[in-house]
């Protein structure tokens, strides 16, 4: 039930497409099969690329498989990028088990061509009493300048809790959170100019 050499296969196809050379080549091609696997269940697999004239490329590839017994995991990873040098990169898996528990998690990340980037990461999971819980954090920064981080998490009777923080390209700060539960929504916030004086939020 392990599917993480198909994965990183996928991924050392994604990116060794997306660095191939020449530039200038163009087209696309697609391949998937399917095979009953020892644990007697169904693994399967396919990937993607294409490549435009100008440089811009894609490929995506995912891989899945059961064990004919209630269990199931999977997971896939893509790639694009742009003719003018831009790129992002994404990858996920989940597990689903018989019991009725589940895992999945994912991340993404991404450049401009510009200078500005992000990245994101996140995972939620289900446990066998229907219980739940969450998290994902992301960053980004501007090319000229600035940046935000922000976090957000929750569980089942303990509701969803959101941090962030933001700096402008002038060196101005806001830090805030917000809290959802059941009874209601409460949300504290503060902005700082460069010199760290608060400032008015707006």
């Amino acid at each position: 039930m392990n599917t993480r050499i198909a994965l990183i296969t996928c991924t050392m196809l994604v990116g060794a497409f997306l660095h191939a050379q020449p530039a200038d080549a163009v087209g696309r091609a697609k391949v998937r099969g399917a095979h009953a696997n020892a644990s007697g269940g169904v693994s399967s697999g396919s990937a993607s690329v294409a490549r435009g004239p100008n440089g811009g490329a894609a490929a995506r590839g995912r891989a899945w498989t059961t064990d004919g017994q209630g269990n199931a995991a999977g997971g896939s990873a893509a790639a694009v990028r742009g003719p003018k040098g831009g790129a992002a990169y994404r990858q996920g898996s989940t597990q689903v088990h018989a019991d009725g528990s589940a895992y999945h998690q994912s991340g993404s990340q991404g450049y401009s061509a510009a200078g500005g980037s992000y990245a994101t990461s996140g995972s939620s999971q289900r446990n066998a009493d229907g219980t739940r819980s969450g998290a994902r954090s992301t960053t980004a920064y501007g090319a000229n300048g600035g940046s935000y981080a922000g976090s957000t998490s929750g569980a089942s009777g303990q509701g969803v809790t959101h941090n962030s923080h933001a700096t402008g390209a002038n060196g101005n700060t806001y830090a805030g959170t917000t809290t959802v539960v059941q009874d209601g929504v409460s949300h504290s916030g503060t902005c700082h100019d460069a010199y760290g004086n608060v400032i008015n939020c707006r």
